[in-house]
């Protein structure tokens, strides 16, 4: 046994006891003095911090000062995302490099403006000259979202303007970013399976004829074969975590980092620290261990008791994590649907009996069926909650063979395209830096001399 560890522990053990002693809040605090905690309304609202034209999500009305559930609706820049999904399907083509155009510029595109922003994306999927190999391969993660976040932040050291805050400088970060986050995150995969899972890597040349969904799965697999109908599912995945307001956490994160007038590379690292969080984009990791603790669990995955059972068991804090929560569950805002989880749910349906995996979907199917019943017998809640896209997509990457260790990238390279849209925006209209208050819970005390304590 290390002792010089076993004493480092428990000096560390006696420090963090002398914080408890000294710190802490009563909950009747925070109610004393109006502290909206989470920046949430005592209903639940978000507290209106400030305007926006790129989305906009809606889960409930008001009626006398009470929320009314409603089906969800999410908008990009006034367009439905179910009009943006349908269009693409019923044209047999790929909707996301259209889907970030609208969000940074606010209007859908010509044909010809679609295809010279292809190429513009094309031209700079390829990172830097050598800086795959100086901040990657040099520099792996066992979590690929830090490596994101390290890789972003490298950027800045490559651009030849990086703390230009005009439109036009950050309009040009804001569009190489977009192109480049894939190539990142494919790399970072490729040197953490070598480094931590001790499996061969891979780097193939990239094919500038692809869209982002095909380079990616591209890049990911050693044969570099994939069907179109795995590139279009992935696609749909990324129209539909492409944006979702300025009032979620990575977004708002950047939104707070932009107007103090850092740079682009400060404001992304920071959304994509944000998003890693299980809270966050983290949570579909969450849903599929979940869902494997319960396909090991279950013994006849078409018994509702027995399924029942087992979430009951979630609640208690007998099975899962211990944490009591049903993963892919509850929104801030949806109430009795999240469309984007509809979506998912819609095309898992489909894609489902393609790859033999219709047991798996219909497991999926009974949890959501019974959890809002569970959540109200079991726990005593009497809140509306509806599957959020957390709960589908996981399953979505699963029958396209993706790795979990890219279920949370995958997000941040779709969301980027709106964290950008939202940075120009703030940058352009905000005017102000971002600076909530918090009350000095403080009282005075005097000051005493070292050897009197």
């Amino acid at each position: 046994m290390n002792t010089d560890r076993v004493d480092y522990n428990e000096r560390l053990y006696e420090l963090c006891d002398e914080y408890r002693r000294h710190n802490g809040f009563k909950s009747q605090d925070f109610l004393t003095y109006g502290v909206k905690r989470g920046l949430r309304n005592p209903d639940g609202t978000g507290v209106m911090a400030g305007l926006t034209k790129i989305c906009n999500v809606h889960g409930f009305m008001m009626a006398d000062g009470e929320r009314v559930p409603d089906e969800g609706k999410l908008t990009y820049r006034g367009y439905d995302v179910n009009d943006i999904i349908n269009a693409c399907v019923s044209e047999n083509r790929f909707g996301y490099e259209e889907t970030a155009w609208l969000l940074l510029f606010g209007s859908l595109p010509t044909n010809s403006q679609l295809t010279r922003f292809k190429d513009i994306l094309a031209e700079n999927r390829e990172l830097p000259h050598n800086f795959a190999e100086d901040m990657i391969l040099k520099f792996p993660s066992k979590d690929i979202m830090n490596e994101l976040a390290h890789a972003v932040l490298g950027l800045y050291t490559t651009d030849p303007d990086p703390d230009n805050t005009s439109i036009e400088n950050i309009m040009r970060q804001s569009i190489q970013l977009i192109a480049c986050l894939p190539t990142i995150m494919t790399y970072a995969y490729q040197v953490k399976r070598r480094a931590f899972d001790k499996e061969s890597m891979f780097f193939h040349p990239i094919d500038l004829s692809l869209s982002t969904s095909e380079s990616i799965l591209r890049a990911l697999r050693f044969d570099m074969k994939f069907t179109d109908s795995e590139a279009k599912l992935l696609d749909l995945c990324m129209i539909l975590h492409a944006e979702h307001g300025g009032g979620n956490n990575s977004t708002f994160s950047a939104r707070v980092l932009s107007s103090s007038g850092t740079d682009t590379y400060s404001a992304i690292a920071a959304a994509i620290g944000s998003l890693k969080g299980p809270r966050h984009g983290g949570a579909n990791l969450r849903v599929r261990s979940m869902m494997n603790e319960m396909k090991e669990c279950v013994s006849d995955w078409t018994d509702e008791d027995e399924v029942y059972n087992h979430l009951a068991k979630i609640i208690r804090k007998e099975k899962g994590d211990g944490t009591g929560l049903i993963y892919g569950f509850g929104h801030a805002v949806y109430t009795l649907s999240d469309p984007r989880a509809v979506i998912l749910k819609r095309t898992a349906a489909k894609i489902a009996d393609e790859k033999n995996m219709n047991s798996e979907f219909n497991l999926y199917k009974t949890v959501e069926k019974l959890t809002p019943k569970v959540m109200k017998e079991v726990k005593g809640s009497e809140k509306v909650i509806c599957a959020n896209v957390d709960f589908y997509s996981g399953f979505v990457y699963d029958m396209l063979g993706i790795p979990s260790d890219m279920f949370t990238p995958l997000f941040a390279v779709s969301r980027i395209a709106g964290w950008c849209a939202h940075r120009i925006e703030e940058i352009t209209y905000g005017g102000r830096i971002i600076r909530p208050a918090y009350r000095s819970m403080v009282h005075n005390k005097s000051y005493m001399p070292i050897s009197d304590r």
